[in-house]
């Protein structure tokens, strides 16, 4: 979906926007819906052949036609019945499949800076997405069979004795005012549970990503209250939804018990009076009981179209999610030559809120140069490659790649020119091969080699159980620090990226892997511009050039000689080993 369309779709009333999961799948939807409009017209028939089949024993026929179309008529009821439902669980499956796809779509192409709450847009995906299942199907139009089955019945109903169906609307009229007066209830409630849900979810995911930190911390009681309190709260908003719609269901429910009882009374006086024949009562009360079906339908298609509409609205404020303008990703980007990139950042200030986090930040990276960024905690370092990703916008200034705008690059384009080392190295679950090949569409056994060598993971590969193949636990649990490091340094380097940007990378190393990996970076400078965010002084010491922040801005540069010589802040940073280790 792109940004115009999704624009368009988040001003949709929301009974619109759930009625558009429909629209893709009209045809099966309309034969569906047109098989139980069928089966409800023949079981309207079904009390009018029933009076002829007593009115024939009345006086004594044999005729067997209204016996056999009585039957014909419940084996088409049922036939249609059973075609037509199909026709609709298989377009609910199918409004489901595809509410999820575009929500994946959506989700993985917002910006970063939307991305607060991972375990709340799962809960989307998973759970409102179900929601739609009824509401997008049998919600649209089982309430039009239901609605026919009620005014031919009614319709038919007049026909036969108008003072019984004055008694009977009367009394249903009375009831089901009350079903009205819940469904606003209904979908409040649903909204609350599935906000509840969200809840849950968001943090489980917060607990089972810190899950060793958890349990060296003793935390466990601490996680059990945070998730019994959501629990508790979904649990509250589920009885709420569950009070009224079993008031709306029993409503439905007694107002027929009660019609079915004071319409037997009357009729059976108005038998006895000789104003209304036996038969004439018996498919009256045919009638009658029937419309229980089609009441009990409309409530059940109303309650499902709430709960829907919940749903689509939350569905709907993932789709108000700022996106990146241009975040599919191409395969038909060519993997980048072998040719060191320029990056340059003039004047550029940023901020994740009031706060400026960079002020006017100045400084160029020369290409197949190693360049080092140091500075204390929460100076900003780790928010320059995140501008140069284009995870954020400057506030000011501009950033370049290569002299351009990095805003004015193709989005895919710019980023297959970039390898990114998180600071957290993070691996997902799958082979090691996969976690190396994730950003690469071929890779060779000759080039994963040697990035293997190059980043001293050789041996420990060849110790793996089955090697490349190996599973990996889920965020690298099976693995070191350093191990993970590593990983995430050779999926980068399979890349060829154009300039490598390293957070932290060396920080869980150690020594002997630390040295190799820096001969390493001076070997991948000659093919491609390094920076690297470093807090040990052993990294900063082999740099081209150290760029020193401090509170947001460029304090000074050079190599590490000459700061030694000129910059007392420095100095500091190299004397107390404070150069931080953690995200800026």
């Amino acid at each position: 979906m792109n940004a115009t369309t999704g624009d368009i779709r988040t001003r949709l009333p929301a009974w619109r926007l759930l009625a558009s999961h429909s629209l893709p799948h009209r045809g099966p939807l309309l034969a569906g819906g047109a098989l139980n409009l069928v089966g409800t017209a023949a079981g309207l028939a079904q009390p009018l052949v029933a009076k002829q089949v007593i009115d024939a024993i009345g006086v004594g026929g044999t005729s067997w036609s209204p016996v056999l179309a009585l039957v014909g008529l419940v084996v088409l009821s049922a036939l249609c019945a059973a075609w037509g439902t199909y026709l609709l669980e298989r377009v609910a499956a199918s409004v489901v499949c595809r509410a999820r796809g575009n929500l994946i779509t959506r989700i993985m192409r917002l910006r970063v800076d939307a991305l607060d709450r991972p375990g709340d847009l799962i809960s989307r995906v998973t759970s409102d997405t179900t929601l739609l299942s009824g509401a997008a199907s049998q919600a649209l139009v089982e309430p039009l069979s239901g609605a026919l089955m009620l005014v031919g019945g009614i319709t038919l109903m007049a026909l036969l004795d108008l003072p019984l169906l004055a008694v009977t609307a009367g009394i249903l009229i009375l009831i089901l005012g009350v079903v009205g007066l819940a469904m606003p209830r209904i979908s409040r409630a649903q909204q609350g549970v599935q906000q509840s849900v969200g809840e849950i979810t968001t943090a489980l995911e917060r607990a089972l990503g810190a899950f060793r930190t958890v349990k060296a911390s003793g935390m466990e009681s601490a996680e059990i209250s945070r998730l019994g309190t959501a629990v508790d709260q979904a649990w509250r908003h589920t009885v709420g939804a569950a009070k009224w719609a079993a008031l709306a269901r029993v409503s439905s429910g007694l107002a027929i018990q009660v019609a079915f009882l004071t319409v037997l009374g009357a009729g059976a006086a108005r038998v006895a009076s000789g104003d209304l024949s036996v038969s004439s009562l018996v498919a009256f009360l045919l009638y009658l009981f029937n419309l229980g079906q089609p009441i009990a339908t409309l409530v059940q298609g109303a309650t499902e179209m709430q709960v829907g509409l919940a749903a689509v609205r939350r569905m709907r404020e993932v789709e108000d999610l700022p996106v990146e303008a241009e975040g599919r990703p191409t395969a038909t980007v060519d993997k980048p030559v072998y040719r060191q990139a320029t990056a340059a950042f003039q004047k550029v200030s940023f901020g994740y809120g009031e706060e400026p986090v960079l002020r006017e930040v100045s400084f160029t990276v020369a290409g197949g140069e190693v360049t080092a960024v140091v500075g204390a905690s929460g100076a900003g370092k780790t928010t320059l490659f995140s501008l140069l990703e284009r995870f954020y916008e400057p506030s000011s200034g501009i950033v370049t790649l290569d002299g351009k705008d990095v805003r004015q690059w193709p989005l895919a384009e710019l980023r297959q020119q970039i390898g990114y080392v998180e600071q957290d190295a993070p691996v997902l679950a799958g082979t090691l091969r996969e976690n190396l090949c994730y950003a690469t569409q071929e890779v060779s056994e000759q080039e994963l080699e040697h990035a293997l060598a190059r980043t001293r993971l050789t041996e420990f590969v060849a110790n793996l159980p089955d090697g490349l193949e190996t599973r990996i636990g889920h965020r690298g649990t099976t693995l070191s620090g350093g191990q993970r490091q590593r990983i995430a340094i050779a999926r980068a380097l399979l890349r060829r990226p154009r300039i490598l940007l390293m957070d932290e990378a060396t920080s869980q190393l150690d020594a002997a892997n630390e040295l190799a990996l820096r001969e390493t970076m001076t070997a991948v400078a000659k093919t491609t511009t390094v920076v690297m965010i470093a807090h040990r002084l052993s990294t900063v010491v082999g740099a081209d050039r150290i760029v020193v922040l401090e509170g947001g801005r460029v304090r000074a540069s050079g190599t590490h000689e000459e700061l030694l010589a000129a910059d007392g802040f420095y100095r500091e940073l190299v004397g107390s080993q404070l150069l931080s280790g953690r995200r800026a």
